[in-house]
């Protein structure tokens, strides 16, 4: 199973003191200085949808976002074109690209944002290549560790599937103890 058009979000960490309209122009200035290594092209604030995509920085390749999809506020990289590589190469790749993300959302915002490093998923956004089943985890599970403990420089994690409801897309919540 080759595994494409992944999402990585690191949630938020307690309180946020942050008002997430504020990240709009940061965001913005991320466009203009092509501040990222996909290309950028434009901002999209949605905070008026309830628990939903809130800010997004959209771009050709992929996506990054101050997200609060399913009620929890977290960073988010979406990768929508494919890319070269192991399955593993794929998950550091999202995952270092969302946690990048959260760095200069909190250096920007000190003291008012949290982003764990430590509490996170990975999504496949794609469902004809990954249904949320058993069997995918089960096929999809060592690359994810693979990638992860590449990510993270250490084994002493917790994946879990997220299972349970074929509608959704197949994810995975990861828990690090460090």
């Amino acid at each position: 199973m080759e595994l494409q058009h992944l999402i990585a979000k690191f949630f938020t960490v307690g309180d946020s003191k942050l008002d997430p309209a504020q990240v709009v122009n940061l965001m913005h200035r991320w466009v203009a200085k092509q501040s990222m290594p996909e290309m950028l092209v434009d901002v999209a604030e949605l905070l008026h949808v309830p628990k939903g995509p809130g800010v997004i920085a959209v771009g050709n390749d992929a996506d990054y976002a101050l997200d609060h999809t399913d009620g929890r506020w977290g960073v988010l990289y979406r990768r929508k074109s494919t890319l070269a590589g192991t399955n593993a190469d794929r998950v550091v790749q999202a995952l270092r690209s969302a946690a990048a993300a959260a760095q200069l959302i909190e250096d920007e915002f000190k003291g008012q944002i949290t982003v764990s490093r430590h509490d996170f998923e990975l999504i496949v956004n794609d469902r004809a290549l990954a249904p949320n089943t058993p069997a995918t985890f089960a096929a999809a599970k060592a690359d994810l560790e693979a990638g992860v403990k590449a990510f993270l420089g250490h084994a002493d994690f917790k994946l879990e599937a997220q299972g349970g409801d074929p509608r959704r897309r197949f994810a995975v919540s990861v828990k690090s103890a460090k």
